[in-house]
């Protein structure tokens, strides 16, 4: 028996040193095995970097769609234009009117239809009395979007040269960013939320209001009054302290529940999914029936620049993103794209060349 278990022994041995060097390779190179990670949470740096990859493959998807060297064509335009004017009638339609909303009618949210509004006296005599585009054809439009792509862009002097100019949400127009932006106005919109943020839906002082609108000098405010009924009441006060302070800037009208409807349908029906159109995709539609040419600036919806991928802010004046459950605006700009492509609208990406005298 003594013998026997001799004989084992280097068997004993030489497996010991076998497990023992198995375990000493293992460790050092690190193939031991650990816990699972968890996947990372929203917000979390390797969620940022995913966000990041998702935005490149989709501006480099973009750029592959998008040309500097746009040419319009006429056919194309005079086919979109006409498609969108038969289903949507901005002419007859963008703006409440009286002969639009009668009174005693009523008008009905285009985003909550349950609870309709009556046209009473009061309410009927502070609408346009006619519509603001009835007999108008602009030779040139620009339509101005806030993305931070304007930011050092030297466009001013190019929009200023537009026959009308629309702005969206009532966007900054000093402290330097004239060079960019330019200042002639024809329309402003101003978002209800936008009157409730900065002037405490003019519940307290109305004068700075009134003086934050000088720069866009006798344009139309375009007012989402009857978009859903909390903006109602802000949207009116904003048309009376208008009216109180003797018109002392521009002209309130209010954007026509009626036409949204047949917009956000007409945009549903190419594949846009969003729960409403972002203003500026609305006020894009708007040129496109009132301009003979269009031309966009500041639409971008990246945080990358698109020449030279440096970082943008969302805004050319701040960084605050916008409603990204309310709008989707990566995908509006894919149509705006294909337009562009057909030589519909001009989208202007980049630097400006300033013009030359």
């Amino acid at each position: 028996m003594k013998t026997r278990m001799l004989c084992l022994l280097p068997v004993i041995l030489v497996c010991s040193f076998c497990s023992v060097a198995f375990w000493f390779f293992l460790t050092n190179n690190n193939v031991i095995t650990r816990p699972v990670s968890k996947i990372p949470q929203k917000g979390s740096d390797a969620s940022e970097s995913c966000k990041g990859c998702k935005d490149s493959v989709l501006i480099t998807k973009a750029l592959e769609n998008y040309s500097s060297k746009w040419k319009k064509q006429e056919a194309n335009f005079k086919k979109f234009r006409s498609l969108l004017s038969s289903k949507c009638h901005a002419v007859s339609k963008a703006v409440v009117t009286q002969s639009n909303t009668p009174l005693g009618s009523n008008v009905v949210y285009d985003g909550e239809r349950r609870k309709p509004l009556q046209v009473t006296p009061a309410l009927f005599s502070i609408f346009a009395k006619e519509q603001p585009f009835r007999n108008a054809t602009f030779e040139s439009c620009a339509v101005v979007g806030n993305g931070g792509i304007l930011s050092n862009s030297s466009c001013g002097q190019k929009i200023n040269s537009a026959q009308f100019v629309i702005r969206c949400n009532l966007p900054p127009l000093g402290n330097g960013h004239e060079q960019d932006v330019g200042n002639k106005t024809n329309l402003v919109t101003a978002n209800p939320s936008i009157l409730h943020e900065k002037y405490s839906g003019l519940m307290d002082r109305r004068r700075p209001f009134v003086e934050s609108l000088r720069p866009y000098g006798q344009a139309l405010l375009l007012l989402p009054a009857f978009s859903y009924a909390h903006n109602t009441p802000v949207s009116l006060r904003a048309f009376y302290t208008l009216e109180d302070f003797g018109r002392e800037g521009p002209l309130p009208v209010f954007l026509n529940p009626d036409y949204m409807r047949r917009l956000s349908k007409f945009w549903r029906e190419r594949g846009l999914n969003s729960v409403r159109p972002s203003t500026g995709l609305i006020m894009a539609s708007l040129a496109l029936e009132i301009c003979t040419n269009v031309h966009l600036y500041g639409f971008w919806p990246f945080n990358k620049h698109p020449h030279d991928n440096r970082s943008i802010t969302n805004h050319y004046y701040d960084d605050r993103e916008s409603k990204k459950n309310v709008h989707s605006m990566p995908t509006e700009f894919e149509h705006l794209l294909k337009l562009h492509k057909q030589g519909v609208v001009h989208i202007h990406l980049g630097d400006c060349q300033p013009n030359r005298r």
